[in-house]
């Protein structure tokens, strides 16, 4: 198969993977208005190239939280990356590592912090889902320490769990998959060869410590760990995690100015624009509808992450030009990952990564610091969209 972009790397992924693993990766909330909004918003901004410009040297690297990157990348924090391929956590890290960008480890993914340490990834950083046990909460910040991870990310946008009902329709009742998915897997032995016979049905790698030994594979993992966050996440909280964490603290899940603001003002050195890939609160805006908007509020040298429905190089650069210092990438690197393992995720970074390149040179930007609002021009919804 010729892959030539991300959507080559999603209809490989859906051919390897079986039904219900698919819908997953590639389901949002309820209508999945917000999963459908995610993408055509980019469509919304227009490139004004310039002209007569030499571009023909281009840098994409930046300095973001005291750390040098290749280019202003990160792969977003996902979880349950075993149900895609065994071993897709670390393979996502080298990927980021070989291409020289951030890897956010997720709370709940497959592999363990350590795991992912003894990788050596220099731009390790870990994502936190906050718990009601609050000694689970510190062990796994005492153990992200002692890993070497440089930055926490703290999700605070899925503590009440998105209805995601194309993934319920895999399932005759929670947790427990309905005849014709388990006749699907069936069909797709190759799937069960690279992600369940290596090791059996995959865990969750950081919570197998506190999770109870009949609970810590699939179905009884997800189920406890949903049982386990904690609903009474709020500001005090952050104050108190800011106590335990004495790196650079970014929060992800913020859309309103307004919680912006505070975030930094409550000491946080970054924030990550997100609507969870659509998968939570369906009818949300887009992270780009609000992104100018915040970057004004919030001043030119606050640190501003963004992700939710990157595809294109084209789109990172439109979310850079709009304020944003950096992108997170989530299912273009999931697609890779499944379709072809490690192999597939370096391949959809490089995708990207070389979208970029050609269209910083094509607007006859030289560096990611040139580029800037005066790039684009704002294309107002049309009836129906």
């Amino acid at each position: 198969m010729t892959v030539l972009n991300i959507d080559d790397l999603r209809r490989q992924a859906k051919r390897t993977l079986p039904r219900f693993a698919f819908s997953y990766l590639e389901g949002g909330a309820d209508d999945e208005q917000t999963l459908q909004d995610n993408r055509r918003v980019f469509g919304r901004w227009r490139f004004i190239p310039p002209v007569l410009t030499d571009a023909t040297q281009r840098d994409l690297s930046v300095t973001l939280c005291g750390q040098k990157l290749a280019a202003p990348l990160f792969i977003a924090p996902t979880g349950y990356n075993g149900m895609l391929r065994f071993g897709a956590d670390v393979m996502l890290a080298r990927a980021a590592r070989e291409a020289g960008i951030g890897y956010i480890q997720s709370t709940v993914s497959t592999a363990s912090i350590e795991e992912i340490a003894a990788e050596n990834i220099p731009r390790h950083w870990f994502q936190l889902y906050v718990l009601k046990d609050r000694a689970v909460t510190t062990g796994l910040l005492t153990r992200a320490r002692a890993a070497g991870c440089t930055t926490l990310v703290v999700s605070v946008d899925a503590v009440h769990f998105g209805n995601r009902e194309k993934d319920k329709r895999n399932y005759r009742r929670p947790m427990e998959l309905s005849l014709p998915s388990m006749l699907d897997i069936a069909m797709h032995p190759g799937w069960v060869w690279r992600a369940i016979r290596p090791a059996g049905i995959p865990g969750f790698g950081n919570l197998k410590s506190y999770v109870p030994a009949d609970k810590q594979r699939g179905a009884g993992g997800a189920s406890y760990f949903a049982e386990q966050m904690d609903t009474h996440l709020d500001w005090a909280t952050l104050h108190w995690i800011r106590t335990q964490w004495s790196g650079p603290l970014l929060i992800k899940g913020i859309l309103a100015p307004e919680d912006a603001r505070r975030a930094f003002a409550a000491g946080v050195d970054g924030i990550v624009l997100s609507n969870h890939g659509g998968r939570q609160l369906d009818g949300s805006v887009s992270p780009m509808e609000v992104l100018q908007e915040i970057r004004q509020c919030c001043g030119p040298d606050t640190v501003i992450l963004i992700d939710s429905g990157f595809r294109r190089g084209t789109d990172v650069v439109k979310a850079l030009a709009l304020g944003a210092n950096g992108v997170l990438i989530g299912r273009p690197v999931l697609y890779g990952v499944a379709a072809f393992g490690e192999a597939g995720a370096k391949q959809a970074l490089n995708i990207i990564l070389q979208e970029m390149d050609r269209t910083l040179a094509q607007l006859g930007c030289t560096s990611i610091a040139q580029l800037g609002p005066h790039l684009l021009r704002f294309q107002p919804a049309m009836a129906g969209f």
